[in-house]
């Protein structure tokens, strides 16, 4: 296992930020693509988030509870819990925004980044806590997020649902939760997921039941590898059944980061495969195609609720 003083310098030249004792802040690809192309990700299409100011963060960069194959982020840790010694929220909100901003520093020179733009980007509105770990670990999630309204910023939580008690016992919900359901099965999970807790599949059930209770949006997210996961229709639709969500997002494995040394190109779905597997699972759940983007090969199912976030 890597010591922290390692971890920190792997992740630093990765282009991370350091927030505090166990948090990180990044620039998304896409909000970069956004300032220097005016191209926005696929959460704007779907969701009306503006690419550009959207803070990609977590409150537990060296902590998970899985190992999953697919993963592009550095898995060079096995912490599966956070120490007693933990941060503010308010400290990591604030530091996380002064670190997007220190790393936004050198785009306002760059000739093809509007300076309204720029300055637009400087004053984060939605947080995207999602960068890498399981933020679930981090126990005062729910002050976070209650710090992130306060501020009038939205919020998105993507977790992989082994910590059902965190999200049970959330006083502040995210304005958007994010579940990622990459296996159908319990032995498909075991082999992909590679689960560092007891229980991963159980617990990830409990997670999925507990959805339909939630007042907040919900999504279900496929990330589906060839060969490994995609097709499996029918068993993933008695998942949909059980958790409700708002939205499905069926998207493809992309073949980049670390996931590179344990998968290969033959893993990655093309953008028509992941829409075959969005049709059959839409004429098994009721669910209909609302949107899609190729660059990302993913697609938005999705039973007409409102689908921008305010």
């Amino acid at each position: 296992m890597q010591s922290l003083q390692e971890l920190h310098k792997i992740l630093r030249t990765q282009g991370y930020a350091i927030v505090g004792k166990h948090s990180a802040v990044k620039l998304c690809h896409w909000l970069r693509k956004s300032l220097l192309e005016n191209r926005p990700c696929y959460k704007n299409t779907f969701y009306g988030i503006e690419s550009h100011r959207c803070l990609q963060m977590t409150p537990a960069a060296f902590h998970c509870t899985q190992k999953c194959l697919y993963c592009w982020r550095f898995q060079g840790f096995t912490l599966t819990e956070l120490s007693d010694e933990i941060d503010e929220p308010s400290y990591i909100l604030e530091k996380s925004i002064e670190e997007q901003r220190r790393l936004l520093t050198g785009y306002k020179g760059d000739e093809r980044v509007d300076l309204k733009k720029w300055e637009e980007a400087m004053e984060p509105k939605h947080v995207a806590c999602s960068l890498t770990g399981e933020p679930t670990l981090y126990p005062r999630l729910s002050e976070f997020f209650e710090e992130c309204h306060k501020r009038g910023m939205t919020t998105f939580l993507v977790t992989n649902g082994t910590n059902p008690e965190a999200i049970e016992n959330m006083d502040v919900l995210p304005t958007q939760l994010y579940v990622t359901v990459a296996a159908p099965n319990e032995e498909i999970y075991k082999k992909l997921c590679v689960p560092l807790v007891a229980k991963g599949w159980e617990r990830l059930n409990r997670t999925l039941e507990l959805l339909p209770s939630l007042d907040t949006r919900t999504v279900i997210r496929h990330t589906l590898v060839k060969g490994w996961n995609l097709g499996y229709e029918k068993e993933y639709a008695k998942l949909i059944e059980k958790a409700e969500p708002w939205f499905i997002e069926p998207k493809g494995y992309m073949y980049v980061g670390y996931s590179r040394q344990r998968m290969s190109m033959e893993n990655m779905p093309s953008h028509e495969e992941i829409k075959e597997f969005a049709q059959k699972l839409a004429e098994l759940t009721g669910y209909k195609i609302e949107a899609e983007r190729e660059d990302s090969r993913v697609i938005l199912l999705g039973k007409g609720k409102e689908r921008k976030i305010k």
